[in-house]
Protein backbone atom coordinates (compact mmCIF):
# COMPACT_ATOMS: atom_id res chain seq x y z
CA UNK A 1 0.00 0.00 0.00
CA UNK A 2 1.07 3.59 -0.61
CA UNK A 3 0.44 6.62 1.58
CA UNK A 4 1.76 10.12 2.16
CA UNK A 5 4.44 10.01 4.85
CA UNK A 6 6.28 12.82 6.65
CA UNK A 7 10.06 13.00 6.79
CA UNK A 8 9.69 15.46 9.66
CA UNK A 9 7.72 18.56 10.56
CA UNK A 10 7.92 21.54 8.25
CA UNK A 11 6.77 22.84 4.88
CA UNK A 12 5.05 20.94 2.09
CA UNK A 13 8.37 19.41 1.02
CA UNK A 14 8.35 17.03 4.03
CA UNK A 15 5.52 15.00 2.45
CA UNK A 16 6.09 12.13 0.02
CA UNK A 17 3.95 9.38 -1.55
CA UNK A 18 5.73 6.21 -0.43
CA UNK A 19 5.13 2.51 0.16
CA UNK A 20 3.94 1.63 3.67
CA UNK A 21 2.53 -1.40 5.46
CA UNK A 22 -1.00 -2.27 4.41
CA UNK A 23 -3.87 -1.54 6.78
CA UNK A 24 -5.00 -4.59 8.78
CA UNK A 25 -8.33 -6.29 8.23
CA UNK A 26 -11.20 -4.17 9.57
CA UNK A 27 -12.03 -4.77 13.20
CA UNK A 28 -15.51 -5.10 14.69
CA UNK A 29 -17.66 -2.20 13.59
CA UNK A 30 -15.10 -1.02 11.01
CA UNK A 31 -15.12 -0.67 7.24
CA UNK A 32 -12.10 -0.67 4.92
CA UNK A 33 -12.33 1.93 2.15
CA UNK A 34 -10.31 1.88 -1.05
CA UNK A 35 -9.69 5.61 -1.36
CA UNK A 36 -10.67 7.49 -4.49
CA UNK A 37 -10.00 10.97 -3.15
CA UNK A 38 -9.03 12.71 0.08
CA UNK A 39 -9.95 16.21 1.18
CA UNK A 40 -7.20 18.65 2.19
CA UNK A 41 -7.96 20.56 5.39
CA UNK A 42 -6.21 23.28 7.39
CA UNK A 43 -5.75 20.72 10.17
CA UNK A 44 -3.57 18.67 7.79
CA UNK A 45 -1.32 21.69 7.25
CA UNK A 46 -1.06 22.27 11.00
CA UNK A 47 -0.24 18.61 11.68
CA UNK A 48 2.39 18.61 8.93
CA UNK A 49 3.99 21.68 10.53
CA UNK A 50 4.04 20.01 13.97
CA UNK A 51 1.32 22.11 15.63
CA UNK A 52 -1.62 19.66 15.66
CA UNK A 53 -0.77 16.16 16.90
CA UNK A 54 -3.26 13.42 16.03
CA UNK A 55 -5.45 11.95 18.79
CA UNK A 56 -3.99 9.04 20.79
CA UNK A 57 -4.19 5.80 18.86
CA UNK A 58 -4.28 7.53 15.49
CA UNK A 59 -1.29 7.13 13.16
CA UNK A 60 0.75 9.91 11.62
CA UNK A 61 -0.77 9.72 8.12
CA UNK A 62 -2.66 12.92 7.31
CA UNK A 63 -6.22 13.09 6.02
CA UNK A 64 -9.53 13.68 7.81
CA UNK A 65 -11.99 12.76 5.04
CA UNK A 66 -12.12 10.49 2.01
CA UNK A 67 -14.40 9.12 -0.64
CA UNK A 68 -14.03 5.72 -2.22
CA UNK A 69 -15.36 2.20 -2.42
CA UNK A 70 -15.96 -0.29 0.39
CA UNK A 71 -13.23 -2.93 0.15
CA UNK A 72 -14.04 -4.96 3.28
CA UNK A 73 -16.61 -4.97 6.08
CA UNK A 74 -15.78 -5.98 9.63
CA UNK A 75 -17.99 -7.93 11.97
CA UNK A 76 -20.93 -6.35 13.81
CA UNK A 77 -21.08 -3.40 11.43
CA UNK A 78 -24.89 -3.38 11.55
CA UNK A 79 -24.70 -2.79 15.30
CA UNK A 80 -22.43 0.21 14.88
CA UNK A 81 -23.89 1.87 11.78
CA UNK A 82 -27.16 3.52 10.85
CA UNK A 83 -26.93 2.09 7.33
CA UNK A 84 -26.08 -1.11 5.52
CA UNK A 85 -22.74 -1.18 3.72
CA UNK A 86 -21.43 -3.87 1.40
CA UNK A 87 -18.25 -4.40 -0.59
CA UNK A 88 -18.36 -2.24 -3.70
CA UNK A 89 -20.56 0.51 -2.23
CA UNK A 90 -19.56 4.09 -3.00
CA UNK A 91 -19.03 5.94 0.26
CA UNK A 92 -17.39 8.91 1.91
CA UNK A 93 -16.19 9.08 5.50
CA UNK A 94 -15.05 11.26 8.36
CA UNK A 95 -11.68 10.21 9.81
CA UNK A 96 -9.44 10.97 12.75
CA UNK A 97 -6.50 10.55 10.32
CA UNK A 98 -5.09 8.25 7.66
CA UNK A 99 -6.93 9.53 4.58
CA UNK A 100 -3.86 10.30 2.44
CA UNK A 101 -3.51 6.63 1.53
CA UNK A 102 -4.75 3.93 -0.83
CA UNK A 103 -6.83 2.28 1.90
CA UNK A 104 -8.07 3.22 5.34
CA UNK A 105 -10.10 1.58 8.10
CA UNK A 106 -12.99 3.68 9.39
CA UNK A 107 -15.59 3.18 12.13
CA UNK A 108 -18.85 2.37 10.35
CA UNK A 109 -20.58 5.11 12.33
CA UNK A 110 -18.46 7.65 10.42
CA UNK A 111 -19.23 6.31 6.94
CA UNK A 112 -21.84 7.86 4.66
CA UNK A 113 -23.18 6.81 1.27
CA UNK A 114 -22.18 9.12 -1.57
CA UNK A 115 -25.24 11.35 -2.07
CA UNK A 116 -27.24 10.81 -5.25
CA UNK A 117 -26.05 13.12 -8.01
CA UNK A 118 -22.58 13.70 -6.53
CA UNK A 119 -19.45 12.47 -8.27
CA UNK A 120 -17.33 9.97 -6.34
CA UNK A 121 -14.30 12.29 -6.31
CA UNK A 122 -16.27 15.41 -5.33
CA UNK A 123 -17.84 13.50 -2.43
CA UNK A 124 -14.49 13.73 -0.61
CA UNK A 125 -15.23 17.43 -0.11
CA UNK A 126 -18.27 16.71 2.06
CA UNK A 127 -17.68 14.77 5.32
CA UNK A 128 -15.46 17.17 7.28
CA UNK A 129 -17.25 20.32 6.13
CA UNK A 130 -20.73 18.89 6.62
CA UNK A 131 -19.98 17.48 10.07
CA UNK A 132 -18.18 20.64 11.22
CA UNK A 133 -20.81 23.07 9.98
CA UNK A 134 -23.88 21.13 11.08
CA UNK A 135 -22.53 20.28 14.54
CA UNK A 136 -21.50 23.87 15.26
CA UNK A 137 -23.96 26.07 13.41
CA UNK A 138 -27.10 23.97 13.98
CA UNK A 139 -26.59 21.39 16.75
CA UNK A 140 -24.64 23.78 19.00
CA UNK A 141 -25.69 27.31 18.00
CA UNK A 142 -29.23 26.47 16.87
CA UNK A 143 -29.30 28.55 13.68
CA UNK A 144 -32.80 28.90 12.24
CA UNK A 145 -34.62 30.78 9.54
CA UNK A 146 -34.73 34.56 9.81
CA UNK A 147 -31.47 34.78 11.78
CA UNK A 148 -28.15 36.24 10.61
CA UNK A 149 -25.11 33.97 10.25
CA UNK A 150 -21.59 35.46 10.00
CA UNK A 151 -18.96 33.14 8.53
CA UNK A 152 -15.28 33.97 8.73
CA UNK A 153 -13.26 32.56 5.82
CA UNK A 154 -16.25 32.35 3.51
CA UNK A 155 -14.14 31.08 0.61
CA UNK A 156 -12.81 28.03 2.49
CA UNK A 157 -14.19 24.52 2.29
CA UNK A 158 -15.99 25.06 5.60
CA UNK A 159 -17.12 28.53 4.58
CA UNK A 160 -18.59 27.57 1.21
CA UNK A 161 -20.54 24.74 2.83
CA UNK A 162 -21.75 26.94 5.70
CA UNK A 163 -23.06 29.57 3.28
CA UNK A 164 -25.26 27.01 1.59
CA UNK A 165 -26.49 25.51 4.86
CA UNK A 166 -27.38 28.97 6.13
CA UNK A 167 -29.31 29.77 2.98
CA UNK A 168 -31.05 26.38 2.99
CA UNK A 169 -32.25 27.04 6.55
CA UNK A 170 -33.56 30.48 5.60
CA UNK A 171 -30.89 32.54 7.36
CA UNK A 172 -29.27 35.72 6.08
CA UNK A 173 -25.59 35.01 5.45
CA UNK A 174 -22.65 37.38 5.89
CA UNK A 175 -19.05 36.43 5.14
CA UNK A 176 -15.53 37.75 5.50
CA UNK A 177 -12.84 36.98 2.92
CA UNK A 178 -9.57 38.48 1.77
CA UNK A 179 -10.06 38.92 -1.98
CA UNK A 180 -12.74 40.31 -4.24
CA UNK A 181 -12.76 37.07 -6.21
CA UNK A 182 -13.58 35.03 -3.11
CA UNK A 183 -16.32 37.45 -2.10
CA UNK A 184 -17.84 37.20 -5.58
CA UNK A 185 -17.92 33.41 -5.33
CA UNK A 186 -19.47 33.66 -1.85
CA UNK A 187 -22.19 35.87 -3.32
CA UNK A 188 -22.87 33.23 -6.00
CA UNK A 189 -23.37 30.71 -3.21
CA UNK A 190 -25.91 32.90 -1.46
CA UNK A 191 -24.05 35.27 0.88
CA UNK A 192 -25.62 38.73 0.88
CA UNK A 193 -23.26 40.69 3.13
CA UNK A 194 -19.70 40.62 1.77
CA UNK A 195 -16.87 41.94 3.95
CA UNK A 196 -13.26 42.36 2.76
CA UNK A 197 -11.35 41.95 6.02
CA UNK A 198 -8.40 43.93 4.61
CA UNK A 199 -10.54 47.04 4.15
CA UNK A 200 -13.51 46.76 6.53
CA UNK A 201 -14.07 46.16 10.22
CA UNK A 202 -16.56 43.31 10.22
CA UNK A 203 -17.83 44.23 13.70
CA UNK A 204 -18.87 47.66 12.43
CA UNK A 205 -20.54 46.26 9.32
CA UNK A 206 -22.46 43.58 11.20
CA UNK A 207 -23.26 45.94 14.06
CA UNK A 208 -24.97 48.34 11.68
CA UNK A 209 -27.19 45.47 10.53
CA UNK A 210 -28.23 44.60 14.08
CA UNK A 211 -25.64 41.97 14.93
CA UNK A 212 -25.14 38.31 14.11
CA UNK A 213 -27.17 35.60 15.83
CA UNK A 214 -24.52 33.00 15.04
CA UNK A 215 -20.84 33.48 14.20
CA UNK A 216 -18.69 30.64 12.83
CA UNK A 217 -15.07 31.59 13.49
CA UNK A 218 -11.80 30.02 12.35
CA UNK A 219 -9.49 32.78 13.69
CA UNK A 220 -9.80 32.55 17.47
CA UNK A 221 -7.94 35.04 19.66
CA UNK A 222 -7.35 37.63 16.94
CA UNK A 223 -11.08 38.10 16.38
CA UNK A 224 -12.46 37.49 19.87
CA UNK A 225 -13.23 41.07 20.94
CA UNK A 226 -14.68 42.01 17.55
CA UNK A 227 -16.73 38.81 17.42
CA UNK A 228 -18.30 39.66 20.79
CA UNK A 229 -19.00 43.19 19.53
CA UNK A 230 -20.62 41.76 16.38
CA UNK A 231 -22.99 39.43 18.25
CA UNK A 232 -26.66 40.24 18.55
CA UNK A 233 -28.35 39.93 21.92
CA UNK A 234 -28.47 36.24 22.79
CA UNK A 235 -25.96 35.50 20.02
CA UNK A 236 -23.85 32.36 19.74
CA UNK A 237 -20.13 32.47 18.87
CA UNK A 238 -18.67 29.11 17.80
CA UNK A 239 -14.89 29.00 17.47
CA UNK A 240 -13.51 26.08 15.44
CA UNK A 241 -10.02 27.32 14.58
CA UNK A 242 -7.13 29.23 16.08
CA UNK A 243 -5.44 30.70 13.01
CA UNK A 244 -5.24 34.06 14.85
CA UNK A 245 -3.91 32.67 18.11
CA UNK A 246 -5.18 30.81 21.17
CA UNK A 247 -5.01 33.41 23.94
CA UNK A 248 -7.00 36.65 24.21
CA UNK A 249 -8.68 38.79 26.85
CA UNK A 250 -12.45 38.38 27.03
CA UNK A 251 -14.67 41.28 28.06
CA UNK A 252 -17.10 39.42 30.30
CA UNK A 253 -19.14 42.56 30.79
CA UNK A 254 -19.87 42.88 27.07
CA UNK A 255 -20.64 39.17 26.85
CA UNK A 256 -22.92 39.36 29.91
CA UNK A 257 -24.73 42.43 28.62
CA UNK A 258 -25.59 40.61 25.40
CA UNK A 259 -26.43 37.32 27.15
CA UNK A 260 -24.10 35.77 24.58
CA UNK A 261 -22.61 32.29 24.55
CA UNK A 262 -19.14 31.29 23.35
CA UNK A 263 -18.40 27.70 22.29
CA UNK A 264 -14.91 26.45 21.43
CA UNK A 265 -15.19 23.07 19.78
CA UNK A 266 -13.11 20.42 18.08
CA UNK A 267 -14.45 17.67 15.83
CA UNK A 268 -11.37 15.47 15.50
CA UNK A 269 -11.04 14.63 19.20
CA UNK A 270 -14.70 13.91 19.86
CA UNK A 271 -15.46 10.36 21.01
CA UNK A 272 -16.58 7.82 18.41
CA UNK A 273 -19.94 7.11 20.06
CA UNK A 274 -22.20 8.53 22.73
CA UNK A 275 -23.53 12.01 23.42
CA UNK A 276 -21.76 14.68 21.37
CA UNK A 277 -19.84 12.01 19.44
CA UNK A 278 -18.83 11.72 15.81
CA UNK A 279 -21.43 8.97 15.43
CA UNK A 280 -24.17 11.30 16.62
CA UNK A 281 -23.03 14.09 14.31
CA UNK A 282 -22.64 11.86 11.25
CA UNK A 283 -26.11 10.41 11.84
CA UNK A 284 -27.57 13.93 11.95
CA UNK A 285 -25.64 14.90 8.81
CA UNK A 286 -27.07 11.91 6.97
CA UNK A 287 -30.60 12.68 8.19
CA UNK A 288 -30.61 16.44 7.68
CA UNK A 289 -27.84 17.45 5.25
CA UNK A 290 -27.85 14.60 2.73
CA UNK A 291 -31.45 15.42 1.63
CA UNK A 292 -30.35 19.03 1.00
CA UNK A 293 -27.48 17.79 -1.16
CA UNK A 294 -29.62 15.32 -3.07
CA UNK A 295 -32.24 18.05 -3.55
CA UNK A 296 -29.65 20.40 -5.06
CA UNK A 297 -29.70 23.23 -2.51
CA UNK A 298 -26.28 22.26 -1.13
CA UNK A 299 -23.40 21.02 -3.30
CA UNK A 300 -19.70 20.27 -2.77
CA UNK A 301 -17.55 23.18 -3.90
CA UNK A 302 -14.18 22.05 -5.26
CA UNK A 303 -11.35 24.55 -5.72
CA UNK A 304 -8.83 22.13 -7.24
CA UNK A 305 -8.30 18.42 -7.81
CA UNK A 306 -4.72 17.17 -7.86
CA UNK A 307 -3.09 13.71 -7.90
CA UNK A 308 -1.92 12.67 -4.45
CA UNK A 309 1.63 12.46 -5.77
CA UNK A 310 1.37 16.28 -6.04
CA UNK A 311 0.39 16.64 -2.38
CA UNK A 312 2.88 19.45 -1.72
CA UNK A 313 1.25 21.62 -4.36
CA UNK A 314 -2.18 20.80 -2.94
CA UNK A 315 -1.19 22.13 0.48
CA UNK A 316 0.14 25.30 -1.12
CA UNK A 317 -3.11 25.69 -3.06
CA UNK A 318 -5.02 26.22 0.18
CA UNK A 319 -3.50 29.69 0.46
CA UNK A 320 -4.09 30.70 -3.16
CA UNK A 321 -6.10 33.95 -3.47
CA UNK A 322 -8.33 32.19 -6.00
CA UNK A 323 -8.88 28.99 -4.03
CA UNK A 324 -12.58 28.74 -3.20
CA UNK A 325 -13.89 25.52 -1.68
CA UNK A 326 -12.07 22.26 -1.05
CA UNK A 327 -8.77 21.06 -2.50
CA UNK A 328 -8.94 17.34 -3.26
CA UNK A 329 -6.28 14.66 -3.78
CA UNK A 330 -7.04 11.78 -6.14
CA UNK A 331 -5.57 8.33 -5.48
CA UNK A 332 -4.41 6.32 -8.52
CA UNK A 333 -5.48 2.84 -7.36
CA UNK A 334 -9.15 3.68 -7.66
CA UNK A 335 -9.03 3.76 -11.48
CA UNK A 336 -10.27 0.15 -11.37
CA UNK A 337 -13.66 1.43 -10.22
CA UNK A 338 -16.15 2.21 -13.03
CA UNK A 339 -16.89 5.94 -13.30
CA UNK A 340 -20.31 7.35 -12.47
CA UNK A 341 -22.19 10.12 -14.18
CA UNK A 342 -22.08 13.53 -12.54
CA UNK A 343 -25.61 14.88 -12.52
CA UNK A 344 -24.68 18.50 -11.83
CA UNK A 345 -21.44 20.54 -11.75
CA UNK A 346 -19.72 20.39 -8.38
CA UNK A 347 -17.59 23.52 -8.56
CA UNK A 348 -20.47 25.98 -8.54
CA UNK A 349 -23.76 26.10 -6.73
CA UNK A 350 -27.01 27.75 -7.85
CA UNK A 351 -28.56 30.27 -5.45
CA UNK A 352 -31.05 28.71 -3.07
CA UNK A 353 -33.97 30.37 -4.87
CA UNK A 354 -32.92 28.81 -8.16
CA UNK A 355 -32.40 32.10 -10.02
CA UNK A 356 -29.36 32.84 -12.16
CA UNK A 357 -27.19 35.75 -10.95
Amino acid sequence: MHAVTLSGFGGPEVMAWTEVADVPAPGPGEITIEVAAAGVNRADVMQRAGFYPPPPGTGDILGLEVSGVVAAVGTDVDEFSAGDFAVGDRVCALLAGGGYAERVNVPATQVLPVPRGVDLIAAAALPEAAATVWSNVVMTAGLRGGQRLLIHGGGSGIGTHAIQIGRALGAEVAVTAGTGYKLERCAELGATTLIDYHEQNFADVIGELGGANVILDIIGAGYLSRNVAALATGGQLTIIGLQGGATAELDLGATLFKRASIHVTNLRRRPRTGAGSKAEIVAEVRRRVWPLIEGGSVRPVVAATLPITDVARAHTELDSPRSVGKVLLTVPSIVTVPPIVTVAPTDTVPPADGRNH
